[in-house]
Parts: structure tokens; sequence; C-alpha cells
């Protein structure tokens, strides 16, 4: 079964890691939804702006730094996703401790390596 990630500080800029992860995620066929600063689009992918409550999250992936994460804690656990990945540089213990009170599991680790070697 397919689990829907959410991409937090997605970015139609093709050199950001946040853009390569929504390739990568629909190139493996996984099911993903965006959020980012700005609208626009990755292959075929809306980014939004709105922290929209999206249903059946099972994984959000990190893409922004810890001192702009604060804005985003009660999204988080609003959303009630299975785990949140920090990937490298958004790496948060104030986050992991709130993530943890909820019962949201995390991990410090790169969603395009996971990816790349099938421990998605």
């Amino acid at each position: 079964m397919k689990k829907k990630t959410l991409v937090i500080g997605a970015s139609t800029n093709p050199v950001r890691y946040s853009n390569m992860a929504i390739k990568k995620l629909v190139n493996k066929q996984q099911p993903v939804v965006a959020l980012g600063l700005r609208e626009g689009e990755v292959e075929g992918i809306k980014i939004e702006k709105e922290k929209i409550i999206f249903s059946d999250i099972d994984t959000v992936t990190l893409y922004v730094g810890p001192k702009n994460q604060p804005e985003y804690y009660e999204y988080l656990v609003a959303l009630h996703p299975n785990r949140v990945i920090f990937n490298p540089g958004t790496e948060n213990p104030e986050l992991y401790r709130i993530l943890k009170q909820n019962n949201i599991e995390f991990q410090n680790a790169c969603t395009l390596v996971m990816l790349g070697t099938n421990q998605y």
C-alpha cells in the first residue's frame, strides 16, 4: 500500500532538495502533497501556501530549518502523521519533544537517500 507524504518547504527550484524529493516520490509512484512559501508545481504536484489539513498523511519530510519550524508545530500535531523525517539541517530537539509527546515517530535521515536505497 502506498502511503502519502507531505513535503514541507517545497520549492519549484530544481536545485533544491525538496524539489528533488518531490520528483523522486512521484517517480517511485508514492502519493505526495507539498507545502511551500510560494505556490507552484513540480511534476504535476501543486505546492500549496496554506497549511491545509491533508488527510491520511503517513510521512512528513521537512526541508525547513529549525528557526522557521515553530510556525509548523501545531500544524504537524494536527496532521498526526505516522512519522516526520528531519532531513540534514532540519534537526530540532524542541520539535522532537513535541512529536514525542504526541506519539509521532521521527527520524533524522535523508529522504533522497532513503528513496534511493529502497528504505523509505
